[in-house]
């Protein structure tokens, strides 16, 4: 199939489109930015994703990939339109849909020009109702034309992680693929694209569709929230987190889960704005969603309790080095899109400490956030040396090596998500994690 893919240079339509492309379907990547489209069209991703960068040079190679600015062009040349653009959060929590309303315009303006069937499937993460209300509407409107007659839609939720999100599209038996379908038609077509997968492939209503994105999503954060309440009761009462959650996995009810690690909460693209979207939606339609807004409220706090353990330990954090391992919301991913991190470092900032921070990835987003304010260290040594404390709110595999903590002054670690095992540390530490019933002293 021709496909066109818009949005095409953020982290879920690059991915998208490269995959689609990876499995022989001429694809555009549309975007607006010239310079993405340059960069991109040069085999330069402009984002960190495991694998992504070879593949992308890979599909420009053979010809399978083209990147555009022009929409219009993109969809009168291609069967599938799938709408990959941002939807953030508006200050008050709810979605932003200012972006898919544009580009539902433009796609209903070239729908217009177009004889043959196309179908328009959304991807962005929207609130049920979005697509049935506002964007079939708009395709009408600007193409002229009627949905289920003219041309088809559907509703197709993303489930890539950032970090695994060229495994999760090439192999979603994990995960699954939903189709939201307005008719038969439409989903037949995005079902055939599908259907080579490994993967179940459940068909269900557009709204139902849109609806299953924030359930799984808030269900996960949930549960990290639970896992971090938790560790902070063990903290105050002696208790040892891990140990309790292993105790936790092993009744079969429960089971095992990355998302039961305790540590400084969640943050990234989706987890905290689908979350507040959702509470936004149901108290809009009159209902209380009191343990999704209890979901919040926990992440929200959970960052400064970093801050807390290092007050406790060394005091007053006024003109004290400060390292800081980890920038991006999670591994293998530059993201920092409510990253931790950033609650963190500007609370340092106002305790009025000197920081020095590195992550092996999010370096450059990290100056977007704090400019000059901190030193951007080249590499975890650097980091490290004569700092007073230690924070690490990432778990990227090199934070684990405790020899790379020699050289700190204080010799104060405040680990925020279990990277380290204090009993690999050499003599005089004094080594805090969440959910421990620590200090250890080495």
């Amino acid at each position: 199939m021709n496909i066109a893919v818009i949005g095409g240079t953020g982290y879920v339509g690059l991915t998208t489109a490269v995959c689609l492309a990876s499995r022989g379907h001429l694809t555009f990547c549309v975007g607006r930015s010239k310079e993405k489209i340059e960069k991109i069209s040069k085999g330069f991703p402009i984002i960190y994703e495991e694998s992504l960068e070879e593949m992308l040079k890979e599909v420009l190679a053979i010809g399978k990939l083209t990147l555009t600015a022009d929409l219009e062009k993109a969809v009168l040349n291609s069967d599938i339109s799938f709408i990959c653009v941002g939807t953030p959060s508006k200050t008050d929590g709810s979605i932003d849909l200012s972006q898919i309303r544009e580009v539902s315009e433009k796609i209903g303006q070239a729908l217009a020009k177009k004889n043959n069937y196309h179908v328009i499937v959304v991807r962005s993460t929207v609130v049920p109702g979005t697509t049935e209300e506002l964007v079939i509407p708009i395709l009408e409107r600007f193409s002229g034309k009627n949905a289920g007659v003219d041309f088809g839609v559907c509703m197709n939720p993303e489930f890539l992680r950032e970090g695994q999100a060229i495994e999760d599209f090439l192999l979603p038996k994990n995960i699954g693929i939903v189709i939201g379908e307005f008719d038969k038609r439409s989903g037949d077509i995005l079902f055939e694209l599908y259907k080579v997968f490994d993967a179940e492939i459940m068909r269900t209503s557009i709204r139902t569709a849109e609806m299953v994105k924030y359930a799984r999503n808030s269900y996960l954060a949930k549960d990290v929230s639970f896992a971090n309440e938790i560790a902070n009761i063990c903290q105050k009462c002696g208790a040892d987190y891990l140990a309790v959650k292993k105790g936790m996995e092993m009744d079969a009810r429960i089971g095992r889960g990355r998302f039961l690690d305790a540590g400084a909460g969640f943050g990234g693209s989706c987890f905290p704005k689908d979350v507040r979207a959702l509470v936004a939606k149901a108290v809009e339609i009159g209902v209380e969603p009191k343990l999704l807004k209890a979901t919040l409220e926990v992440n929200e706090l959970q960052p400064y309790k970093l801050i807390e353990l290092a007050k406790q330990t060394v005091g007053e954090l006024k003109g004290r080095k400060i390292a800081v391992l980890g920038l991006a919301f999670k591994p293998d991913t530059d993201d920092m899109r409510e990253a931790v991190s950033i609650k963190v470092i500007n609370a340092l900032l106002e305790e009025g400490a000197k920081v020095c921070a590195y992550d092996p990835q999010a370096l450059d987003n990290a100056r977007k956030f704090f400019g000059d304010r901190i030193v951007y260290a080249k590499g975890v040594e650097e980091a490290l040396e004569n700092a007073d404390t230690c924070l690490i709110v990432t778990e990227w595999p090199e934070f684990a090596n405790a020899k790379l903590y020699n050289q700190m002054r204080l010799k104060v670690i405040i680990d925020g998500r279990r990277v380290l095992d204090p009993n690999n540390l050499s003599s005089g530490f004094i080594y805090h994690a969440l959910g421990f019933s620590g200090p250890v002293k080495t």
